[in-house]
């Protein structure tokens, strides 16, 4: 039987079509998936992802163990409350898991992974804590909800706890404040302002139907797929997997390389496949014309199959197609995909597609 957020009675008292999702009951919609995403672009949208796992490290060694663990490196984070956006890679470059850590305290980071690895994240994170005497503590016991869009916060700020308002208005893009077991960080997964709040679990419910009271709209999956894609976004197991390494993914941002004496897992192998060259490109694609791009379609410049899309599908804010694509490096601006035998032109962009509530990219 698939697993039950603690919202699961509240979706469906309010409408939601639940679906199976990674081994949970979600809902994918509240009735439009169109209107659902154009609310976030252009209003406020909330999301269940109490699915996603919280996990505090604590420990003196902490800092030096994410400094390990993680192909971004945490000591960019110098003020209490920064976050960081990192892949967590094994010994030969694959990605375990993208995630954002968070610098609470000295001796204490949260960290917030991925549902559908949870599991095997939480078997690595152990194994490389031990070295550190870090105490690693998934929080079983917390609810999260995310809130997007340009009138997000506004919206938000008042149903927070008294001593959280004030820190939660004046938070900086990825950053944090907290009081007492509410957390909440201005990060997100749409591409819109927001905020993602953290609460313990019997409290979740009420702030849902509050924050729906308020004028947000709740949302399922479908849009919050939509609105990555748009957002030129990574999904794990879509994007990047234990098969592909961060710079064949788009993330070649994410890794910091400096200092030189950083040996992070999966550091030499990363340096050998830069060394050699000729790596894959990640790219945005925008099909020229009727159809749908979808996952796994074929890439072919001229008659030679040069990649496969990853995350395809219809933009409500461009309306058109749209897609992540894995392609060689010398393959060309303008492509043509295979859809059910078909070969139509797609064209070749800089993504991402859209953000905070525009187009950015040229129709």
């Amino acid at each position: 039987m698939d697993k039950q957020t603690v919202l699961n009675e509240t979706h469906r008292q309010m409408g939601a079509r639940m679906v199976p999702f990674g081994g949970w009951d979600m809902p994918v919609h509240y009735g439009s998936q169109l209107e659902e995403h154009h609310a976030v672009r252009r209003d406020a949208g909330l999301f269940d992802v109490c699915h996603m796992t919280v996990v505090d490290l604590r420990g003196d060694r902490v800092r030096s163990f994410l400094q390990r663990l993680l192909a971004n490196d945490v000591d960019k984070l110098k003020t209490a409350g920064r976050a960081l956006y990192s892949c967590m890679l094994r010994n030969d470059g694959g990605v375990i898991d993208d995630l954002i850590v968070y610098f609470v305290s000295d001796g204490w980071f949260r960290m917030v992974v991925n549902a559908s690895t949870t599991d095997k994240d939480l078997a690595w994170i152990d194994e490389q804590a031990a070295a550190f005497a870090v105490q690693v503590t998934p929080r079983l016991d917390l609810g999260m909800i995310a809130v997007q869009g340009p009138n997000a916060r506004s919206k938000a700020g008042p149903l927070l706890p008294e001593g959280l308002r004030a820190p939660a208005m004046e938070l900086k893009p990825f950053s944090a404040a907290h009081a007492g077991e509410w957390f909440v960080g201005r990060t997100g997964y749409t591409g819109e302002d927001g905020f993602e709040l953290m609460l313990p679990e019997r409290e979740t419910p009420g702030l849902w139907r509050a924050l729906a009271e308020a004028g947000v709209q709740p949302c399922g999956l479908g849009s919050r797929d939509t609105l990555r894609l748009e957002a030129g976004m990574n999904l794990y197991g879509n994007d990047m997997d234990e098969t592909r390494s961060p710079l064949e993914s788009g993330l070649a941002w994410t890794v910091a390389w400096d200092p030189a004496e950083r040996d992070f897992i999966g550091r030499a192998a990363l340096e050998k496949q830069r060394a050699a060259g000729s790596l894959p490109r990640f790219v945005g694609l925008v099909l020229e014309g009727k159809g749908v791009l979808r996952d796994h379609q074929k890439l072919y410049d001229g008659e030679r199959e040069v990649g496969e899309i990853t995350s395809g599908g219809f933009s409500p804010t461009l309306e058109r197609s749209i897609a992540m694509a894995r392609v060689s490096a010398d393959s060309g601006a303008t492509l043509d995909v295979d859809i059910r035998g078909r070969r139509l032109p797609v064209r070749r962009v800089k993504m991402p597609f859209a953000r905070n509530g525009k187009v950015c990219i040229e129709l």
